[in-house]
């Protein structure tokens, strides 16, 4: 589908879904956001719902001008994958055995290492300028200094909530049957800390207090506000990066201690939850992607249902109008609170049949039922990307 404008707002807003199927909140939130002054234009992705400072599913052009919030907490959050030689017919019929051995060495939910990892010793991470990248923490905001240690040893560590591991296989064609392992992940406990450091700066700046909706509070260029957090910010996107990059060796250290003969493809990574200097109609701009990728002409991306429905692997078709962004996943069409109330652990199940994962009332607001049909969202945004591989998971490991 091609996109929709949504009325009553100053700067062009426009919505890869039907506007009038988004939640009432998250249609005042995208309003607020066309009416600030900074606004070059937002797109609005199919997997659009309310979220915390701005929009999930929001794609936004600033001039001069930048929104913590509407990147939200877990800066740099985003999908890595990779596709091995690996057949359906090389897995075990009992998986508990590969699940088991990925959750004893990619630690998650709350836990971290005792010791951090040292990637120079990873295959393949060697050479990725570890030092340099440490050696910039000192020049970070200093009311995180102390938490350096703690950001060594959540390196390589996946988090809870809706982020996860998981083992896939590829759906139809030449490939079909073809195993790829996926995870997703983000900047861990120190994105969070620089992020909610730097909200509560552009909250207390006089240019902000007149804004509709003061979550959305802004840093100019030329500032030294903004320069402090776009400072914090690229080393936040960077950690997020890494963080993902490690664990993804580890994954493929699992795989090859139990299946010898893999080899990897080169693997894919994207973030979708970040800022990138860009411009459009002769305009520089900054983008601001809260649970959007970016799909330049032949980027490739990953974007993911929930943990019983699949994901996609898809290239980007370079849509201006969108900002050369589409979704980042299924997106959630109700909160946690009330996929508690509404399903159990036998529909929780019912709904991952045939895929190796935890069933137990912990996890039981990640359902698939508690997330919109991945397949619509798809279809909305066919002038987005395009299709590489669709893939199903046979083991999923969440926090």
């Amino acid at each position: 589908m091609s996109y929709t404008p949504l009325a009553g707002t100053r700067a062009p807003v426009r919505v890869w879904t039907d506007p009038y199927g988004i939640e009432p909140q998250a249609a005042q939130q995208l309003r607020n956001i066309g009416a600030l002054p900074w606004v070059q234009g937002v797109a609005v992705m199919p997997d659009v719902h309310f979220g915390k400072g701005a929009t999930v599913g929001s794609v936004i052009a600033m001039r001069q001008a930048v929104s913590p919030a509407a990147v939200g907490v877990d800066i740099g959050c985003g999908m890595s994958a990779v596709r091995t030689s690996l057949n359906a017919t090389d897995l075990p019929d009992d998986l508990a055995g590969l699940r088991s051995a990925i959750e004893a060495t990619i630690p998650v939910g709350f836990h971290q290492r005792e010791k951090p990892v040292d990637p120079r010793r990873i295959r393949g991470l060697e050479q990725a300028g570890w030092g340099d990248f440490w050696r910039r923490f000192g020049d970070l905001d200093r009311r995180v200094a102390q938490l350096e240690t703690r950001a060594q040893r959540q390196l390589g560590t996946l988090g809870g909530g809706n982020h996860f591991i998981e083992v896939c296989l590829e759906q139809g064609g030449a490939d079909a049957g073809r195993v790829w392992l996926m995870l997703h992940s983000g900047s861990r406990n120190i994105g969070k800390e620089l992020a909610e450091r730097h909200i509560a700066v552009a909250r207390r700046l006089p240019h902000n207090t007149d804004l509709p909706d003061r979550d959305l509070a802004v840093f100019l260029a030329g500032t030294p506000e903004m320069d402090a957090y776009r400072r914090d910010l690229w080393w936040a996107q960077e950690y997020a990066r890494r963080n993902r990059a490690v664990m993804l060796a580890l994954l493929c250290q699992v795989v090859r201690e139990q299946f010898p003969q893999v080899s990897y493809d080169e693997p894919i990574s994207c973030h979708h939850n970040y800022v990138a200097e860009e411009s459009y109609d002769g305009v520089d701009v900054l983008v601001t992607r809260k649970g959007a990728i970016r799909a330049g002409r032949g980027d490739l991306g990953i974007i993911p249902g929930s943990m019983g429905t699949g994901s996609y692997v898809v290239r980007g078709k370079g849509n201006p109008d969108a900002y050369c962004s589409a979704s980042h996943g299924a997106g959630r069409r109700m909160s946690r609170a009330q996929a508690k109330r509404t399903f159990s652990t036998a529909d929780l199940a019912a709904q991952t049949a045939g895929v190796e994962c935890r069933k137990d009332a912990g996890v039981v607001d990640e359902i698939p039922g508690a997330y919109k049909d991945i397949t619509q969202v798809m279809a909305q945004q066919e002038d987005l990307v395009e299709v590489v591989a669709h893939l199903r998971q046979v083991v999923c490991v969440k926090g």
